[in-house]
């Protein structure tokens, strides 16, 4: 346990960490976060807890999901390389794919925009009329796999 000069309340763990009281709960709710034992009528928190913390909130801004995290915190000594990376390249491959998927939207949009502006004289906008359509053929691909 940290010496009491580094001895913080939940409210100053989470100030420190730059997160919510709650998320702080959430986290240890999860298992990502030790609740600490009890100094008198606190809990108290030391800096490694602000320092978990913050590579906890660093790794979400990366994509990892809670599940990789909880991972990667029982490969923080960093020596088990094989292991940070297999679940680092899964991830990398989760957001390539994504990636890949927003700029398939992106170009449906453009030409859509296109589209619109181009057709003056079609009687609806071909934005509209394609998101109609598009839960219709939706409809149909889950009928035919069925």
């Amino acid at each position: 346990m940290a010496d009491e000069r580094d001895a913080l309340t939940i409210g100053a763990l989470a100030a420190a960490a730059d997160v919510g009281v709650e998320t702080v709960r959430y986290y240890q709710r999860r298992g990502l976060l030790a609740v600490p034992g009890a100094v008198g009528s606190y809990r108290r928190y030391g800096s490694d807890d602000v320092a978990r913390l913050r590579f906890i909130r660093r790794a979400q801004t990366l994509g990892f999901t809670l599940q990789e995290i909880a991972e990667l915190l029982q490969l923080q000594d960093g020596t088990d390389r094989a292991s940070v990376r297999r679940i680092a390249q899964a991830r990398l491959e989760q957001l390539t794919a994504r990636i890949a998927d927003m700029q398939k939207m992106a170009r449906t949009l453009e030409h859509l925009i296109h589209e619109c502006e181009h057709a003056a004289r079609s009687p609806r906008c071909p934005i509209i009329a394609s998101i109609e359509a598009a839960p219709k053929t939706a409809a149909k691909s889950r009928g035919a796999a069925a």
